[in-house]
């Protein structure tokens, strides 16, 4: 495959062993790109903005053909569509990142600095063989992505969080804070939902898992979903949202809308970031407060993470049933320790011993997921809130996920039951629903492991 951003072959342009070898863009490709941007400015209006849209795309390409004839440059048909493809994405798109974002096998992009750029895929961290020509195109790119949203990044204002046009989430954060160059950090909307099917297929969870989860949505009962970055939490919560019957008004918070339910009454609400004044900003724990009156059948907050935790609590607590919110944890206790941390953060003077009281009785259920050595998620464990003895919660895992190892690089194990009945069986059964005794039963070790 032939690249022009990654030969050094000087003015000629040849053929690299495999595309994006980590070099620099070479001196044919930068000469015949930097007369094509001078060409197109001074020919847009005054004040127009370069923007990929298809008049802007024309221009490019006759500006494009009429350089390359000018400079007798030698380039086969398809050397030439390659040449114009990479400089629309350096122009008009994001760079070098374009083929990146346009490779659905691929799920988060992490550029540090200009020399070193890594993505995931099914979730290995691999380094891409894709550079940038230096500091100041990391910064272009930037801009690019934040100018739209009408935030800016300098050295008063070193780090932001926006959102590429197709959803995709974006953290940047350049000098002085980031030592290595600026950083951009891109995790990647997901086109597929990923169904039931799917998570069962892939050995997220089991379907006896899910059968249990499908009547504890339907029966009310107030979820928590925890995991580590990047564990599938949101994939999950889309999933078990799937499951609340489409005759309720469902009101989703979230920092930036990644949930996509597809019931008909769904209203999504979303944080908004301050302005380049630094005012304008409304938080998530304002539009908690605010869902409360919008007489919502289910509240789905896609993740606390401050003092909105207080008034999740008391909206679980005070007749909102059915609510379903992540958390980032490494497991079920640590999970409701960190949600006892963030009403904390809410500012009221409330005894330590009060707010467990309101943690053990506003969740029922507490999910557990992990990213393996493998790349693969997996729901490890899903856990009951019994309720308080003294000053402790008491918790009881109902299934979890059994390891046995690893093989051909591969996590060996078995989805299992514990063997304990739930609590809240009677709340679900009183809720009009009937869960078989034998799903709780303990499974036996498989002698041939699927996972």
């Amino acid at each position: 495959m032939l690249n022009f951003r990654n030969n050094r072959a000087g003015t000629t342009v040849g053929r690299s062993g495999q595309a994006g070898n980590g070099s620099r863009p070479n001196d044919a490709y930068l000469t015949i790109r930097e007369k094509v941007q001078r060409r197109l400015l001074a020919q847009l209006n005054p004040g127009a903005n370069i923007t990929n849209d298809s008049d802007v795309r024309r221009s490019l390409e006759r500006i494009f053909q009429e350089v390359l004839a000018e400079t007798g440059l030698p380039l086969s048909r398809s050397e030439r569509t390659e040449m114009f493809e990479q400089i629309v994405a350096d122009l008009l798109g994001l760079g070098p990142l374009e083929p990146l974002l346009q490779d659905n096998s691929i799920s988060e992009i992490l550029v540090n600095g200009p020399d070193q750029v890594f993505i995931e895929r099914n979730g290995i961290l691999e380094e891409a063989e894709v550079r940038f020509q230096d500091e100041a195109e990391v910064l272009r790119i930037i801009d690019r992505i934040v100018a739209p949203l009408g935030r800016r990044v300098d050295g008063s204002s070193p780090m932001v969080d926006a959102r590429l046009p197709d959803g995709s989430r974006v953290n940047v954060v350049i000098p002085p804070l980031a030592l290595v160059g600026p950083c951009i950090s891109i995790r990647k909307f997901v086109r597929h939902i990923m169904s039931v099917e799917d998570l069962v297929a892939s050995g997220t969870i089991s379907q006896e898992m899910i059968d249990f989860l499908r009547v504890a949505v339907l029966a009310k009962l107030n979820i928590l979903v925890s995991g580590g970055t990047s564990t599938g939490k949101t994939t999950l919560l889309n999933v078990l949202s799937s499951f609340i019957p489409d005759r309720e008004r469902i009101i989703t918070i979230e920092d930036a809308a990644e949930l996509r339910l597809q019931q008909r009454h769904v209203i999504p609400l979303e944080a908004r970031p301050p302005n380049v004044e630094g005012k304008g900003q409304i938080t998530i724990r304002q539009l908690v407060i605010n869902a409360l009156r919008m007489r919502p059948d289910r509240i789905v907050v896609g993740e606390v993470r401050g003092g909105e935790a207080l008034d999740m609590l008391q909206a679980m607590n005070t007749g909102h049933e059915g609510s379903l919110t992540t958390v980032h944890a490494n497991g079920p206790r640590d999970a409701l320790r960190r949600v006892e941390t963030m009403v904390l953060m809410a500012g009221m003077e409330l005894p330590l011993r009060a707010i467990r009281e309101q943690i053990a009785s506003a969740f029922d259920l507490v999910i557990q997921l992990e990213r393996m050595p493998d790349g693969s998620r997996k729901v490890v464990q899903i856990a009951e809130v019994q309720g308080m003895e003294g000053d402790v919660i008491v918790m009881q895992d109902i299934f979890h996920f059994v390891r046995r190892g690893m093989k051909d690089g591969r996590v060996q194990g078995y989805f299992s039951a514990t063997g304990i009945r739930p609590k809240f069986i009677e709340k679900i059964e009183a809720a009009g629903f009937q869960v078989s005794p034998d799903l709780f039963m303990p499974t036996a070790p498989p002698k041939k492991k699927r996972w």
